[in-house]
């Protein structure tokens, strides 16, 4: 006799209903008396998602391992559990509120819109859930956790102990030493207008174009500018009353602490120490700021020659660091233009005094200065950046390309314009606001990681902990010897917030 068609989905889907049934997940299902516990904590996805080939890679792995010790009489448990996942959630219900034509999120303010997530919550947050189900993963589903569990405001039937978990961590890893607050580098994604991770940033390739810029010299002082080819000929000899700058992003200039050369590259040597000019704002204040030496910038690289923007840009932080530059934050939490604080002329004037070593400075003090001209305040980045262009090519600070014209006779003729490199470049785009990413100079809390990986690099290094395959060794050490504090906090409504408290001073 001829079977019926199988159906796979009402036959796993009973056969699932009857291990569930009978227990058969259950935390010490099938455990010998006496035996050895065996558990994995589901990493844990997050509750707006679904399910891609990733979780069920992931999770086939972890099912296999559970079921073969369950099934050897192991006191097994396979912990289940979402994440609240900040940063997306938000953005989801953010965008539900916006199709459903509802009040924003500022709008309604921190309590109502955080009662909408748990709202959304209670209604969506079951999908992955379900979808780890018809996967057959045998997880004990009676002790179900989500990470924002226990929160000020969650409705009833999430009174777990996630939230006061992470209280009591925090505390205690700051009573040790191991997280502080402080002013640093993050990548700032001016949707959200919050700090995000490295893993939330996506480097595209996207057509750029790279600006080069005259810095004059202070006091009209000049120089003898030797460039050589490889073999050491002299291809270009000129007398020079300007420094020379590739930069991709003009807008960033209004913050430069320095311009930094290379210690070998010879064709600077007589200027080094001596100031230049950055040449836009109001010509009354244009600030004068010390060219350096830094192993950072490339010789054979542009004109050899870098701004040091330490607000704006990862690698400028690190030599304003080692160099005591002061690092000026030109934007807002919307990435634009700030507008706050004194008058330009005034911020200028004591920009000057700290550049001259005529007053000490912070980086708290520093930061709080708008560097910014009047005429840029309040606006977009990208605009401001049009509009700086514009303003140093019309004073004559661009450096000038010759190239060829033909007129309708069919004469030729040379013309010059302002020299721009056009060429990709790698933007940094948040992974889910899909903006260009700003680094931005802020105060956060951040985990002291250098000083919790020594025991991770010593059980390697000691055979305890063996990397397969062996090449893998060098990308482990590297990365654990050169790691960055680890921002953890977050300028969202949506998520566990920081248990720490200001006074008025």
């Amino acid at each position: 006799m001829a079977l019926g068609k199988f159906n796979a989905a009402e036959v796993e889907a009973r056969i699932y209903a009857n291990w569930e049934a009978n227990a058969c997940f259950k935390a010490g299902a099938n455990a010998r008396d006496g035996a050895s516990s065996y558990a994995i904590m589901i990493p844990p996805p997050n509750v707006t998602g679904v399910l891609h080939m990733g979780h069920a890679f992931n999770n086939t792995l972890q099912d296999i391992m559970v079921r073969w010790h369950r099934m050897r009489g192991f006191d097994t448990l396979w912990q289940p559990g979402t994440d609240h996942a900040g940063i997306a959630t938000q953005m989801v219900v953010e965008r539900r509120l916006a199709e459903q034509k509802q009040p924003s999120r500022t709008q309604l303010g921190r309590k109502a819109f955080t009662a909408k997530v748990w709202e959304w919550k209670a209604e969506s947050g079951g999908t992955i859930v379900s979808q780890l189900k018809r996967l057959g993963a045998s997880c004990d589903w009676s002790r179900e956790a989500f990470t924002m569990s226990g929160a000020p405001g969650a409705p009833v039937g999430e009174d777990g102990n996630f939230h006061d978990a992470v209280i009591k961590v925090f505390v205690e890893m700051y009573k040790k030493g191991l997280i502080y607050r402080g002013k640093r580098l993050v990548n700032w994604d001016p949707h959200f207008e919050t700090a995000i991770s490295d893993l939330e940033v996506e480097n595209i390739e996207m057509p750029g174009h790279m600006w080069h810029f005259k810095y004059p010299l202070a006091d009209g002082e000049t120089y003898i500018y030797v460039e050589k080819d490889p073999d050491g000929n002299v291809i270009l000899k000129e007398v020079r009353n300007y420094i020379s700058i590739a930069t991709t992003r003009p807008e960033t200039m209004l913050g430069d602490g320095a311009v930094a050369v290379h210690p070998s590259d010879e064709r600077y040597a007589p200027i080094v120490g001596k100031l230049c000019e950055i040449p836009v704002g109001p010509k009354q204040q244009r600030r004068l700021i010390p060219i350096i030496t830094d192993e950072y910038p490339d010789k054979d690289f542009g004109s050899g020659a870098v701004k040091i923007t330490g607000a704006h840009d990862f690698n400028d932080y690190q030599v304003a660091k080692r160099g005591g530059i002061p690092m000026y934050n030109l934007m807002d939490a919307k990435a634009n233009m700030r507008s706050d604080g004194k008058s330009y002329r005034e911020e200028a004037a004591m920009a000057q005094a700290i550049s001259n070593g005529e007053c000490t400075f912070n980086e708290t003090t520093v930061a709080a200065m708008n560097m910014v001209p009047e005429e840029y305040r309040g606006l977009d980045r990208f605009e401001a950046r049009k509009r700086i262009v514009a303003d140093i090519s019309a004073e004559g600070n661009a450096i000038m390309e010759i190239f060829t014209t033909t007129d309708i006779e069919g004469n030729e003729k040379l013309e010059s314009r302002p020299y721009v490199d056009n060429k990709p470049i790698m933007q940094p785009f948040g992974d889910r606001s899909k903006v260009v990413i700003e680094p931005l100079l802020t105060d956060q809390w951040f985990v002291d990681t250098d000083k919790i990986v020594g025991s991770a690099l010593e059980k390697v290094r000691n055979g305890e902990v063996t990397i397969i395959p062996e090449s893998g060794k060098k990308t482990y050490f590297h990365w654990l010897e050169n790691i960055e504090p680890w921002c953890i906090s977050r300028q969202l409504w949506w998520g566990h917030q920081i248990p720490v408290w200001y006074g008025f001073d």
